[in-house]
């Protein structure tokens, strides 16, 4: 546990001593993320966080992990820099969507064919174990690259996608601990220490964003902790095998996954690009109903808290069973938190929070007093 607190306080502090020098050089070159219609900024905000991110992370995994302790860190780095220049190209010039889903395909060429990293098997999922060979590399395309888009994605207010990347790390980081794989906690705490010392830098208002080539480069690293996970159960690094270790790890990514596949959904149905932009996300649905960036922040960062609480208690499930009980829980979550509730002839809305300057907890009723939410 000492070795971890030590990767996440090194990558910590190089981060925050590195951002307020890439704030000010964004700001002599006038690198910044410009508002338009559809960004909820207002004012232009410096877009480089990624490059303090990747520095203190980059360092500290040269520091403290060695190639015989981690013998893949080599091409886990070399995705990540792959990830990392295509997200700072993306977040300096703008590259076409195509070309940073080929940038995407390329990293997890790596990690699947000279990291060795791939799904292997349903691990009992709807009664499935052993899948074709060919499947399992679709699949972790499939399931990289999701990942990936999913935290790029959600990377729409300040605070969301570090918070949610924060607790990624640190599940991940004592998941390892506990089956004793402690490089690959060292990788997650040092993540998560530079992700510590953004979040002081991006809460609202944000001083600077991580960009592309932060979200991006998050998404990559939760992906490799993910399928690095699923080699767990049954092997003799775990005493005793986790009977559900797949909805544990979508659960532990939950909300950027729920997030990406119901967006996807809606823009496929509606007969658009699944990359077109739009406010859908589950946090602009939450701004829209009055809650601040804080407030939109703390509630998906508790709901994926909440979804992996349930993950971790459900391990005595049967794998399906479980993983048909997060959906259920994320739906649930997904009408309280999100959707306007609706009764009578007329619509109305009931609000956990209320909307600035306006008194919270109030009931909206036909012919009766407005609506807070």
């Amino acid at each position: 546990m000492r070795t971890l607190l030590l990767s996440g306080s090194v990558a910590f502090l190089i981060t925050f001593f590195v951002l307020p020098a890439i704030i000010k050089i964004a700001a002599a070159k006038q690198l910044f993320d410009l508002p338009d219609a559809r960004k909820l900024h207002q004012r232009p905000v410096a877009s480089l966080g990624g490059v303090g991110m990747f520095i203190g992370f980059f360092l500290t995994d040269l520091l403290l992990v060695s190639h015989q302790q981690l013998a893949s860190l080599q091409y886990y780095l070399a995705a990540a820099l792959v990830i990392f220049f295509l997200g700072l190209k993306d977040d300096i010039l703008i590259i076409t969507p195509l070309k940073k889903f080929l940038g995407q395909v390329l990293a997890a060429a790596i990690l699947i064919h000279l990291a060795g990293l791939r799904i292997h098997g349903l691990h009992g999922l709807f009664g499935v174990q052993n899948i074709p060979a060919p499947l399992e590399i679709l699949l972790s395309y499939a399931t990289i690259i999701l990942v990936i888009n999913a935290y790029n994605l959600i990377d729409g207010i300040d605070g969301l996608a570090g918070a949610l990347g924060l607790l990624n790390m640190g599940a991940f980081g004592l998941l390892f601990l506990w089956v004793g794989d402690l490089p690959y906690g060292v990788l997650a705490f040092a993540m998560g220490g530079s992700l510590l010392a953004f979040l002081l830098f991006n809460h609202q208002p944000a001083k600077i964003f991580m960009g592309d080539s932060g979200s991006m480069a998050v998404g990559l690293f939760n992906a490799i902790f993910a399928l690095r996970f699923l080699h767990f159960p049954g092997t003799s690094s775990l005493q005793q095998p986790l009977p559900a270790v797949l909805p544990l790890v979508i659960a532990v990514l939950a909300v950027p996954l729920v997030d990406t596949i119901r967006v996807f959904s809606i823009r496929l149905l509606r007969g658009r690009s699944p990359f077109a932009p739009d406010r859908n996300h589950v946090h602009h649905l939450l701004l829209k109903r009055g809650l601040s960036h804080r407030q939109a922040t703390y509630t998906c960062v508790a709901a994926n808290a909440a979804l992996l609480a349930l993950a971790l208690l459900g391990q005595g499930f049967d794998a399906t069973i479980l993983l048909l009980a997060l959906v259920l829980m994320a739906g649930a979550l997904l009408a309280v938190l999100v959707y306007p509730l609706r009764f009578g002839r007329k619509q109305g809305t009931i609000s956990i929070y209320s909307k600035p300057k306006a008194a919270a907890n109030k009931l909206a009723i036909p012919g009766g007093a407005a609506s807070a939410a």
